[in-house]
């Protein structure tokens, strides 16, 4: 995996889809804020988005697809005079897994969401702009187009197990936006999602991904990325916002955090897999990056199971 991958993997990233919406005629759509990251995709026709606090409605042609990483309540509509219909009252009424509003079927669109772990805020969501718009009409849209038109065919055809293979493609999906995202606008993302797309830190990056546990230097990871240890370090930081040390240790944490929270394995296996040679290695670097020890991290997270179990 390379490294967004490897943090959407971190982050404990699922989809969850919705029922289609098929619209025709004059129709609007008032949805409530979304619960973590909502997408939708215009597999036919036309319409507008509206989100809460943006500055400008966003009008979606065919092909289009969109995320919102923030928690806004949006409207999407034929046209700007249409009274919208609660989102929840359209949804209740789905058959075989489409809704329907307005008069006909010009507009078809298949969308859902992605939750998170705990830490997607910080590490993910921070560093997105509020709505990730994908047009149709760029180069960058036909590398999703597989995975939508592939959604779509299990939403509609709902072969066995179609779900779970809609909601992999849907990962699959949110995979390839965020990487044309970052492709088509370098600058309008920071932390390690703007590393993604500097090469050369991106080099540098996915050194650090692949072998957490090994103790780099800056100088190895400059030989990898073929340039100079002054170069990678100061564009390490310029892109990134930390030292690449600095990057290693915190993402060392994160995937410590991660084991802790699943459970068995004891501190020192730990400290050993991410890189540490003791608990009080460990301890005082996870410390440091969250503001807690291991252990109390791992009570709390049972707590906080336990609580919502």
């Amino acid at each position: 995996m390379d490294p967004l991958e490897d943090v959407l993997t971190l982050l404990e990233t699922r989809s969850h889809l919705s029922a289609r919406l098929v619209a025709g005629g004059r129709w609007a759509v008032r949805f409530d804020a979304p619960d973590g990251v909502k997408f939708n995709a215009v597999r036919r026709g036309s319409c507008r988005l509206e989100v809460d606090g943006a500055e400008e409605p966003i009008d979606l042609a065919e092909g289009d697809c969109y995320l919102l990483t923030r928690g806004r309540p949006f409207t999407l509509r034929s046209a700007p005079d249409v009274f919208p219909v609660p989102a929840g009252v359209v949804f209740a009424g789905a058959e075989d897994g489409t809704a329907r509003t307005g008069q006909g079927e010009e507009v078809l669109m298949i969308g859902g969401r992605f939750s998170f772990g705990a830490r997607a805020q910080e590490l993910l969501l921070d560093r997105l702009p509020p709505l990730v718009h994908l047009p149709a009409g760029t180069r960058h849209a036909e590398t999703v187009r597989w995975a939508l038109t592939a959604i779509d065919q299990e939403m509609s055809n709902r072969p066995m197990g179609s779900t779970v293979v809609a909601e992999h493609l849907a990962i699959v999906m949110l995979v390839h936006v965020l990487r044309l995202h970052l492709a088509r606008e370098p600058h309008a993302v920071s932390g390690w999602l703007a590393g993604l797309a500097d090469p050369v830190v991106a080099d540098a990056l996915d050194c650090l991904h692949r072998e957490p546990a090994k103790p780099w230097t800056v100088a190895e990871l400059a030989a990898v990325a073929g340039v100079s240890r002054s170069a990678l370090a100061v564009r390490f930081k310029a892109t990134v916002g930390q030292a690449p040390l600095e990057y290693l240790t915190r993402w060392r944490i994160e995937l410590a955090a991660r084991r802790l929270r699943e459970g068995g394995a004891t501190l020192a296996a730990v400290a050993h897999s991410v890189g540490y040679g003791s608990e009080s290695a460990l301890s005082v670097a996870f410390k440091r990056v969250l503001g807690t020890s291991p252990g109390d991290y791992r009570r709390q997270h049972s707590r906080s199971l336990a609580a919502s179990g």
